[in-house]
Order: C-alpha cells, then sequence, then structure tokens
C-alpha cells in the first residue's frame, strides 16, 4: 500500500508529477472500481479548491471518469467535507475533491469517498492503483455512443452545505465579533456567510482567493496576521481555515493559539456533561499533546490514539461507535454530523459552548495545560523518505534521544504522508531539552537524507 495513496488521497506538484494524464486515469480507475456490481449508471460529484491548477485536473478527471461511462456533476468550488455531505445527499456513487489541502498552491491532488461520505478504505484504493499502474489489465469494454458519460452542474452546493452545518447548533451567535482567516481558499465560498447568518460579526482576511495564494501567509498554517488582528481589534476570537477548509484552528481574544487538542478537550468536556460523548472516549494520534492526555484522566475519560491520518481516527471511531475525534492540527471529526474533518462544523461547535457557558475562549482552554512540544519539518526526497526507516544512523539518534527524555517525555519521528518532509517531534517537562535533542536528531537525519 502507498505506491499512489498517500493518508489524504493521492497528491504532488500540479502539472508535473499529478498532470492531467494521471488525474484522467485516476478517474477512469475511480468510476471502474466504484462502479462494480452496480445495476445503474453510475454518478460522482467533483469538488475543487481555489487553487489555479484545480479546474484543469478536475477537467482531466471528469474526463476520465465519463470514458469509463459514469456520469459527472461538478459542484465548482467548496470545501472537502461538502463533498463528504453531499455525496450522500445527492445519492452519488462517488465524491471526488481536487485539493492539496494545507499544501502551498502549486501542489494539487485528488480525494475519493465513497457513496457514504467516506474515505475510501485501503483494499479499494489499490484496486484503483492496480488499474493506474497497469498491474491490472484494463481489458473491459469501452462505452461509445450514448454510454460514454455526461457532465452537469449543479449551483447550490455550498448553500446546502451550509445549511447542515448551521443545523448542527441551534445557538446564536450575536454579540460575538470574531475575525475569519479563510486561508484564500475553500472557505472564501461559505465561511463569511454562514457566520453572519448565524448572527456574529465577522471581520474577514484572506478571502479573496487568485488562484495562487491559498495558503500564503494565511490559514491554519501561519496564524500570526490572526492574532495580530484579533488583539488589536480587541475581538472575542479568530477563525482559521486551511486551503480546502476541513482543518480548524482558532486564536483566542488574548491572541493565543488554540490548537486541536484544546478544542477537542473543550468539546469533548462539554459533550459529556450533555450525555453526547459516546462511549465517554476521545480519538486521537500519536501526535496529540501529553496535555490532552492528562486532561483526560482528570475528567475520567478514555483517550484512545491512533496513527496520524484523519481517516485512521475515523476508522477507530466508526469500529466502537465513538463520538469525537481529531488531530492536533485541527481535524476535527463530529461523528454526529460528519463523516470527516469539518473545519466549519468544529468552528460552530466550539462557539456554540461560549456562548452556551458564556465564557471567553481562554477561560475554556484553560481546563487543558499542554506539555512543552518541539517541531521540526525537514524537506526531504521521495526516496530520502523510503531510506528513512532503514536508516542505521537515524535509528541510533532516536534510541539515544528516547533514553535521554526517560519516563518524562517522548519523540516521534514519521515521515509526512501528505508533503515531502520528514517531521521531527519531541515532547517533555523540560522545554530547553525537548529542543536541544529535536534539533540534535533533525540534523542527524538531514545529514543522512539531506541530499538522496
Amino acid at each position: 500500500m502507498g505506491r499512489l495513496f498517500g493518508t489524504d488521497g493521492i497528491r504532488g506538484i500540479a502539472n508535473t508529477e499529478l498532470g492531467c494524464d494521471k488525474a484522467m486515469t485516476i478517474g477512469r480507475a475511480t468510476a471502474t472500481v466504484l462502479s462494480k456490481g452496480l445495476e445503474k449508471r453510475p454518478t460522482v460529484i467533483i469538488g475543487s479548491d481555489t487553487r489555479a491548477s484545480s479546474e484543469m485536473l478536475g477537467a482531466a478527471v471528469s474526463a476520465g471518469i465519463c470514458s469509463a461511462g459514469a456520469n459527472v456533476i461538478m459542484l465548482g468550488v467548496v470545501p472537502t467535507p461538502a463533498i463528504a455531505y453531499l455525496v450522500n445527499l445527492f445519492e452519488a456513487d462517488a465524491g471526488i475533491m481536487i485539493s492539496a489541502s494545507h499544501n502551498p498552491f502549486e501542489y494539487n491532488g485528488i480525494k475519493i469517498f465513497n457513496s457514504e461520505g467516506f474515505k475510501l478504505p485501503d483494499e479499494l484504493e489499490e484496486e484503483i492503483e492496480d488499474i493506474i499502474l497497469g498491474v491490472e489489465d484494463a481489458d473491459r469494454e469501452i462505452p461509445t455512443g450514448g454510454e460514454i458519460g455526461r457532465i452537469s452542474y449543479r449551483y447550490d452546493a455550498i448553500s446546502l452545505y451550509r445549511d447542515h452545518v448551521k443545523k448542527s447548533t441551534d445557538r446564536s451567535f450575536e454579540g460575538l465579533n470574531i475575525a475569519i482567516d479563510c486561508a484564500n481558499g475553500s472557505a472564501s465560498v461559505s465561511a463569511e456567510k454562514l457566520f453572519v447568518e448565524l448572527g456574529a460579526n465577522v471581520h474577514m482576511l484572506s478571502n479573496h482567493p487568485n488562484g495562487t495564494n491559498i495558503n500564503k501567509n494565511c490559514g491554519s498554517t501561519h496564524m500570526e496576521r490572526l492574532q495580530k488582528y484579533v488583539v488589536d481589534n480587541k475581538l472575542d476570537c479568530g477563525l482559521a481555515f486551511d486551503g480546502d477548509a476541513d482543518r480548524f484552528l482558532c486564536v483566542d481574544e488574548k491572541g493565543n493559539v488554540i490548537d486541536g487538542d484544546i478544542i477537542m478537550a473543550i468539546c469533548s468536556l462539554d459533550m459529556k456533561k450533555n450525555g453526547r460523548l459516546s462511549q465517554n472516549t476521545v480519538v486521537g494520534t500519536i501526535m496529540t499533546n501529553f496535555g490532552f492526555t492528562k486532561f483526560c484522566e482528570e475528567q475520567d475519560i478514555k483517550f484512545i490514539a491512533t496513527k496520524v491520518g484523519d481517516r485512521f481516527v475515523l476508522e477507530e471511531m466508526n469500529l466502537c461507535g465513538y463520538a469525537l475525534g481529531g488531530e492536533q492540527s485541527g481535524h476535527i471529526i463530529f461523528r454526529e454530523y460528519a463523516t470527516t474533518g469539518d473545519g466549519q462544523l468544529t468552528a460552530v461547535q466550539l462557539l456554540s459552548i461560549m456562548v452556551k457557558e458564556n465564557k471567553r475562549l481562554s477561560e475554556l482552554a484553560a481546563v487543558m495545560t499542554k506539555a512543552p512540544q518541539t517541531m521540526i519539518n525537514l524537506t526531504i526526497s521521495a526516496n530520502g523518505k523510503r531510506l528513512f526507516y532503514t536508516d542505521a544512523a537515524i535509528k541510533k539518534a532516536m534510541d539515544e534521544a528516547t533514553e535521554e527524555l526517560g519516563a518524562s517525555g517522548r519523540i516521534v519521528v514519521r515521515p509526512s504522508g501528505t508533503e515531502p518532509l520528514i517531521r521531527v517531534m519531541v515532547e517533555g517537562n523540560d522545554g530547553d531539552l525537548i529542543d536541544k535533542i529535536a534539533k540534535r536528531v533533525a540534523s542527524v537525519i538531514e545529514s543522512r537524507l539531506g541530499n538522496k
């Protein structure tokens, strides 16, 4: 597994690593695999973020789908969670999102959802990969004439998705003064009207996409401007989304960043109080901060850690019927309302708690104290990422770091599933010590893999 699909679809530099030929093949392979056993002509909905390459790749994927005899409904620019919601509402057989999420604009990607709005399991991804890579002989009857798929368009996707998110709360946000950073991405078409209709007074930032400014010094990966804006304008909080709006982080009234772990702490405590926290359990990942683990112990909440990736969090949630899960990066899943991480839905849930409790965000965030944590991201080639797993010097550096940290800390080093990066995360009680260890291990990795 993992030849083409990463933890969140297929990604690469648009028009080189992910070009039109490959996108068309992905579309054809997806339609072929997901139409097995259907007695009707399959339908696939397609949406995209605001990248310059999204229209090109969306057209290529659509052509591939139609060439396999399936129909396409184009939705235009939408958030990724809108695809996950609408595929079921429209009774489509699959949904595809053209997006590279939080990555820079030159990247793009293809995320695939099944008819129920879930990301595909490994076995279906492997079937699609086999067709794309020619492992499975595509010796099938080629549709011609009236059997070729058709493309249609719907223009109500955003309003239907927005109505869905609004129904997740019975609170009015009247009186709240908030800033919203749309990352010049998908939230630009939905967030302002959503929060205005819920009653908030909004200040919009980075909501004018031009095809090349998505995630550029803005959004959930670059919070500095939002932090300053909230403090300078004395606002109640700031909301930050990533390029396709499936992630959400925020800023409290003091300018402090509230990450996914703290958001989950606030929401899990509220859900427990109201009997909505199924089996009194929250699902996170191995990157979840120690502070959240301690919070769960104090609040008598069970915590389960999975591999990094919201798909793995969701798999665990679905396996046992858990209601809340997510990642530090801001992928939060409220299973009562969604089948994937949804930034705007998460923001609505958090603001609803603020209104209900009549508390500032900083007061709510005080329920959890984060343990010191250092993260270093190293740009490494695909070949270097592969060599990481067998390099003896890197393993030795990690073992030494683990021994030095002892029981009071931990180190997690892993290749990113969505970017050409290796992430070094060190956590512990001593901030200076973890910084020193993180830099030391990162230096070894860079010296061993940086030029490979």
